[in-house]
């Protein structure tokens, strides 16, 4: 269980008349000592990390976490009923919260990501970032990959190595997957380079590259032109596609190419959709589009279509293929407009889950091996 500690400061207190924190009785009406906030801070932490919690102290800001660290250095021996009062204060304070905000300007923009204009929000990470206390990392952990990857890479591999190093490791995975072959080799060499390097150095390198992302304009569309392109196309007949394609290779082969890797239609499910992962899908397709889509394909058994099918069906329990193929025969045949409908139902709710998160769809590199 992840417990938030942003209820711990500031937190209200019970004062004295001399405005010293205190509480003052017990439930069982023996007096208390007195406890200050950060002592009952340090108090829930340490009750927490005895019932084995899992706190985020990384959380909070720096300062804050040296001082509550500091705090349960000093102290001791805690009475049962002092800990049973700032229990019950901390619960009775949690209980009285209707909502909270995220804090600061930096938490304000993730909360409104996507809902303000590209201007404003481009002005308030400049605010963000002038400001001395503004953590740099925070900035650059929240960048988009492509950006972070197109301002890596005139950077030097030990520079990329820091910046990896300072992200997560599952996006510090994803960038590294991202990088030309070359590159990603000697970006993760570099990584073995880091051990001995000054934190003051990780400090300046962080700073250097915030401050290069903040100086990139703002894009009015947050997706590559290729895959927006490649958006669209898989929503057109598939003769208006493939025409398209051929006219956008011959006015801009790298451009088609990049359009023609973001296209995704049902053609594609055999080659790029992991078997593991057709039982989340069909479980969110409607039996009437999945019936109808594999009547449409299954009479065309070379086809790209006929695969896909035929890949559906043999990655689902054996009891629901036969179900299924019964279905489908009795569906008979559909008609064109029916079948490219039902396919693009079932070609949604793929995309629908990768853009979730929920699966992966592989790419060129991972079909041909």
């Amino acid at each position: 269980m992840t417990h938030d500690l942003a209820p711990l400061h500031p937190a209200p207190r019970l004062t004295s008349a001399q405005g010293e924190t205190r509480l003052a009785t017990s439930p069982s009406g023996r007096s208390i000592r007195a406890v200050t906030g950060p002592q009952k801070a340090a108090i829930l932490v340490r009750l927490l990390l005895a019932e084995g919690a899992d706190i985020k102290l990384d959380s909070l800001p720096e300062d804050m976490q040296t001082a509550l660290t500091e705090q349960i250095g000093r102290m001791r021996l805690i009475d049962r009923d002092t800990l049973t009062a700032v229990v019950g204060e901390f619960v009775e304070t949690m209980e009285q919260v209707g909502l909270s905000f995220p804090g600061g300007i930096d938490g304000a923009l993730r909360a409104l990501d996507g809902r303000i204009s590209p201007g404003a929000s481009s002005r308030l990470k400049q605010m963000v970032r002038n400001r001395q206390d503004a953590d740099p990392w925070d900035r650059i952990a929240h960048a988009d990959a492509e950006t972070l990857l197109s301002v890596l890479t005139p950077e030097s591999p030990e520079v990329a190595a820091v910046v990896l190093s300072k992200l997560s490791v599952t996006r510090a995975a994803d960038l590294l997957g991202k990088m030309p072959g070359e590159r990603a080799r000697r970006v993760a060499y570099a990584v073995s380079l880091t051990e001995g390097i000054a934190p003051a150095m990780v400090a300046r390198i962080g700073d250097s590259i915030a401050r290069e992302l903040d100086q990139r304009p703002p894009r009015a569309f947050p997706v590559a032109p290729a895959a927006r392109m490649g958006a669209i196309l898989n929503s057109a007949p598939g003769p208006v596609r493939d025409s398209l394609l051929d006219a956008l290779r011959d006015q801009d082969a790298q451009f088609a190419d990049g359009v023609s890797k973001a296209i995704f239609t049902f053609a594609h499910v055999a080659d790029r959709l992991n078997p593991r992962d057709v039982p989340k899908v069909l479980r969110e397709v409607a039996q009437t589009d999945l019936i109808t889509a594999l009547a449409a394909a299954l009479p065309q058994p070379d086809s790209a279509e006929g695969r896909a099918a035929d890949f559906l069906l043999s990655n689902m329990s054996q009891r629901m293929a036969a179900s299924l193929r019964d279905e489908v025969e009795t569906r008979g045949k559909v008609k064109g407009k029916e079948a490219e409908a039902a396919m693009s139902a079932v070609v949604a709710a793929i995309r629908d889950l990768s853009d979730a998160g929920e699966i992966t769809l592989l790419t060129e590199d991972e079909e041909e091996s």
